[in-house]
C-alpha cells in the first residue's frame, strides 16, 4: 500500500509540479515581492527572484515544447495522467502571467508602459492554448491586477488606469477567442456541414435508388476492402443514374419545352421526396427553392405532389397557385405537369415540367417516355451490381474450394482456410481447433496473428493448447453447432473462448464457427479482430461456407494421413515399414554423402523368438513385439529410423553417427530388452536382444553393402552367444580367429 502511495505523489508531482511553481511564483508577485525599487536600488533578494521567475518560465516552455501527452489507456486508469494535458498548458500560463506580471512590477506597476506584453501573452494564450489553459491565464491575471490595484493608494489615479487595463485585457481575450477562433471553427463547421452533405446526398442516392442493396455484400479484390468496394460500386452506379438522368432531363426539357423540368425521387420510407436533378432555363433558376435543391430539407408530400403521389396518375395544372408547388421559390405562376416514376405497383419518383403554356397530350406522353427511361436505367444498374455481385461470390467461392480441395494434409487445410477467411474479411487472429469425442478434449492445431494483430494474444499462449469440452465458447459452439457470439461482437470481455488463461486482449469482434462434417462438428475455426462490427451477417454466412469446406477438408485431411500411416506404418508395432525404410535410407545416405557426413545402421533380433511364440503362443509373441518396438521408438532420435524390418528383426538408421554413438545406442537397446518383463498366462519371462552394427562410409558406401555387412555382424552375434552387440569391424577382426579354429 506504501508503494503505491508513493507512486501516486511521485506521479502527481511529475503532472502537477510544474503548475505549482509557476502557481507560486504568481503569488509571490501578488505580495509585493517586486517593485520599481528593484530597478532604483538594486538588491540581491528582488534580482534572485527574477532570475528564478527567468528560469521557471524557460523550463515551463521547454517542457510543453517536448510533452508528450499519456496514451488513452493510461488516462483512463491514472487520475493524474488523465490531468497531464491540461496542467502542461496550465503550467505555461501560470509562467508566462508571472512573468509579465514580474517586468511590469519593477518598470512601474499600474503605470507600466510595458502592459501590452501582458495583452499579447493573454491574446497568445486565450488563441493557441487549451481552454484550461486559457483560463488560468485569465484568472490569474485579474487576481494580479486585483494585488497591483489593493497596493496602491485608492483614487481616480489607481481606479482609471485598473480600468483601462480591464478593458484591454478583455479586449485582447474576446478579440481573438471571437474572432480568430470563431473564424476557424465557422470554416471548420462549414466545411464539415458541406462534407456531410455531400456524403449524406450520394448515400441518400444510393438508397433512393435501391443501389445499397444491389450493392457488392464482400470485398471484390483481395486488396480493397468491402467498405471501399461497396462505397466504389454504389458511386460508380449513381454517377451512371445522373448522367443519364441529366440528358433524359435535358431533352425531355428542349422538346416540351419548359422552362424547368425536375426530377424528385421518393424516400425509402415512402414520407417525402427530394430534388435529385433540375434542369431550368428560369433566370438565376428561380422556379425552384435553393433549399429543396441542395436538399437540406425533405419535401413534402404536398401540394399537387400529394396528388400525383396518392393517385399515382399524372398530372397537369394550367396556372399554379402559390403555395401549391412545395419546392417552387419566388415564381409559381404557370402551367404544371407532373408524372409519377412507376415500377410495377411501387411509385418510385415524380417527373415534373414547368412552362409559361399550359401541357397538353403531346407532352405530356414526351413525360411518361422520360420516366420510363430513367426507371430503366436506375434497374440496369440495379441488375448490373447484382451480377457483379454474383459473379464475385461465385469467382471467391470456387477460388476458397479449389485453395482448399488442393490442401492434403490436415495442415495443410489448416494454412489454407486461414488464406481463405481473409479473402472474406480482414482479421488480427485466427486459429482451429480439432475436437476428440472419445477424450472429450479439445486441441488448438494451428494459430495465425495477422500483422497488426500481436498484443490480442500470445502465439504460444494458443499453439497446442488443450482443454476440456466445457470451457468456454469453443465447446459450446461444437455442443450447439452454431457460431457464436450472436452477432460476431464480443461483449463480455470476461467470457472465455478456450478457457480462463487464455485472453483475447482488446479484441472487440470475434466469430468462433463450428466445423461441421454432416451432422459431426469436428473442431472449431475462431476469428477475433480489434475493430468493431467486422462479422457482420454477410460476412458471417460466408465464413460458414468457408468453415464447411474447411471441416470436409479435414476429414479428408485425416483420412489421407491415416491412409498414408497405413501404407507407411507396420501395423503391429507401429514402426516404419520395411518399403518406406528403403526408400528413407537411400534418402539419409544421399545426404550423407553429400554433405560428407557418417550413418550407422543397426540390425536387430530378438533372441529365441521361435520359442517364444512356440511357448507361449503368438499373441504372446505380437506382445514382446510390440514392447520391443517400444523400446527401440523411445531410445531413438526424431531424425533417426526406427522400423520394422521383418519377422522379429528391427532395424535402426542412425544419422550423423560413427561407430562410437552406435554401439553406446545399440548397448542401451539391447540393455532395455534385456530388462523388459513379459506377463503371459504361464507366467512371466525375458527375451534378449542381439545387435550388428554398420557405419558409412567404412563399412560400406550404398545401402545394399551396409545391409549386408550389418547383418553379418549380427550373425556374428547370435554365433557368438547372443544378447551382444556386434561391429562388422570387430567381425572382421574376429573371422581369421574363428577361421583357424
Amino acid at each position: 500500500m506504501s508503494s503505491t502511495r508513493a507512486r501516486q505523489a511521485r506521479r502527481a508531482w511529475h503532472v502537477c509540479g510544474g503548475a505549482a511553481a509557476a502557481a507560486m511564483a504568481c503569488a509571490v508577485i501578488a505580495a509585493g515581492a517586486l517593485g520599481p525599487s528593484a530597478l532604483v536600488k538594486p538588491s540581491l533578494a528582488p534580482a534572485l527572484l527574477l532570475a528564478g521567475i527567468t528560469v521557471l518560465t524557460c523550463a515551463a516552455i521547454a517542457r510543453r515544447m517536448r510533452f508528450q501527452p499519456p496514451s488513452a489507456r493510461s488516462q483512463r486508469v491514472s487520475f493524474w495522467l488523465s490531468l497531464a494535458p491540461a496542467m502542461a498548458d496550465i503550467e505555461v500560463a501560470f509562467a508566462l502571467i508571472g512573468a509579465s506580471y514580474a517586468v511590469i512590477a519593477v518598470s512601474g506597476a499600474l503605470d507600466s508602459p510595458l502592459y501590452p506584453l501582458l495583452y499579447g501573452v493573454i491574446a497568445f494564450s486565450v488563441t493557441f492554448q487549451s481552454r484550461p489553459g486559457a483560463w488560468a491565464c485569465l484568472g490569474a491575471t485579474l487576481i494580479l491586477e486585483l494585488a497591483f490595484f489593493l497596493r496602491q493608494p485608492f483614487g481616480m489615479d489607481s481606479v482609471v488606469p485598473m480600468l483601462l487595463h480591464l478593458g484591454f485585457i478583455a479586449g485582447a481575450a474576446s478579440a481573438h477567442a471571437l474572432f480568430l477562433r470563431g473564424m476557424v471553427a465557422r470554416h471548420y463547421w462549414r466545411g464539415k456541414r458541406r462534407l456531410r452533405r455531400e456524403i449524406e446526398a450520394q448515400r441518400r442516392s444510393a438508397r433512393d435508388y435501391r443501389l445499397i442493396s444491389a450493392a457488392l455484400g464482400a470485398e471484390s479484390r483481395p486488396q480493397r476492402s468491402r467498405a471501399e468496394e461497396e462505397h466504389m460500386l454504389a458511386a460508380g452506379g449513381i454517377q451512371t443514374i445522373n448522367a443519364s438522368v441529366y440528358y433524359t432531363l435535358s431533352l425531355l426539357q428542349r422538346l416540351l419545352p419548359a422552362r424547368t423540368c425536375v426530377l424528385l425521387w421518393l424516400d425509402p420510407r415512402g414520407e417525402a421526396l427530394a430534388i435529385k436533378e433540375v434542369i431550368t432555363a428560369a433566370p438565376d433558376g428561380e422556379d425552384i427553392s435553393i433549399e429543396a435543391v441542395t436538399g437540406a430539407s425533405a419535401i413534402p408530400l404536398q401540394g399537387v405532389l400529394g396528388a400525383v403521389v396518392h393517385d399515382r396518375a399524372p398530372l397537369l395544372i394550367p396556372r399554379t397557385k402559390p403555395g401549391q408547388v412545395p419546392y417552387c421559390g419566388s415564381r409559381p405562376e404557370g402551367s404544371f405537369a407532373g408524372v409519377p416514376v412507376m415500377a410495377g405497383a411501387h411509385l418510385r419518383g415524380i417527373v415534373c415540367a414547368h412552362r409559361d403554356d399550359p401541357f397538353g397530350d403531346r407532352e405530356l406522353a414526351l413525360m411518361t417516355g422520360a420516366t420510363e427511361q430513367i426507371l430503366r436505367c436506375v434497374q440496369s444498374e440495379q441488375l448490373l451490381l447484382a451480377v457483379e455481385r454474383a459473379k464475385y461470390e461465385h469467382e471467391r467461392f470456387y477460388h476458397a474450394s479449389a485453395m482448399l480441395c488442393q490442401a492434403l494434409t490436415v495442415e495443410e487445410v489448416m494454412e489454407t482456410a486461414f488464406d481463405a477467411a481473409r479473402q472474406i474479411v480482414d482479421y488480427d487472429v485466427a486459429a482451429i481447433s480439432i475436437y476428440d469425442p472419445e477424450r472429450r478434449r479439445h486441441q488448438v492445431k494451428s494459430v495465425r496473428i495477422a500483422p497488426g494483430g500481436d498484443g490480442l494474444v500470445a502465439h504460444d499462449e494458443l499453439a497446442d493448447l488443450k482443454f476440456r469440452d466445457d470451457t468456454g465458447l469453443v465447446s459450446m459452439v461444437v455442443k450447439n453447432k452454431h457460431y457464436l457470439p450472436s452477432g460476431g461482437e464480443m461483449r463480455d470481455v470476461t467470457t472465455p473462448v478456450y478457457g480462463r488463461k487464455v485472453k483475447l486482449k482488446g479484441a472487440e469482434s470475434l466469430l468462433v464457427l463450428p466445423l461441421l462434417s454432416g451432422e459431426t462438428a469436428v473442431g472449431t475455426f475462431m476469428l477475433a479482430a480489434r475493430r468493431r462490427h467486422r462479422f457482420g451477417k454477410d460476412v458471417r454466412e460466408m465464413l460458414g461456407v468457408i468453415a464447411s469446406q474447411v471441416a470436409v477438408s479435414i476429414q479428408n485431411g485425416l483420412m489421407y494421413e491415416q491412409m498414408k500411416t497405413m501404407a507407411t506404418t507396420d501395423g503391429l508395432t507401429g514402426l516404419t515399414n520395411h518399403r518406406t525404410f528403403q526408400e528413407r535410407f537411400a534418402e539419409l545416405l544421399d545426404r550423407a554423402e553429400r554433405h560428407g557426413r557418417q550413418a550407422a545402421m543397426l540390425l536387430c533380433d530378438v533372441d529365441h523368438f521361435k520359442k517364444v511364440n512356440d511357448t507361449y503362443g503368438h499373441p504372446v509373441g505380437d506382445q514382446v513385439l510390440r514392447q520391443v518396438a517400444r523400446v527401440v521408438r523411445s531410445a531413438v532420435r526424431k531424425v533417426d529410423i526406427p522400423a520394422r524390418y521383418g519377422g522379429e528383426e528391427f532395424a535402426v538408421v542412425l544419422e550423423e553417427t560413427g561407430l562410437d554413438g552406435a554401439m553406446r545406442l545399440a548397448e542401451r537397446i539391447r540393455s532395455d530388452v534385456g530388462a523388459m518383463v513379459i506377463e503371459s498366462d504361464k507366467g512371466s519371462f525375458q527375451v534378449t536382444m542381439s545387435i550388428g552394427i554398420a557405419t558409412f562410409p567404412d563399412d560400406g558406401s550404398n545401402r545394399a553393402t551396409l545391409i549386408e555387412h550389418a547383418d553379418q555382424a549380427l550373425y556374428n552375434a547370435k554365433e557368438s552367444g547372443r544378447n551382444r552387440c556386434v561391429s562388422y569391424r570387430r567381425h572382421l577382426a574376429e573371422k581369421p580367429v574363428r577361421q583357424a579354429s
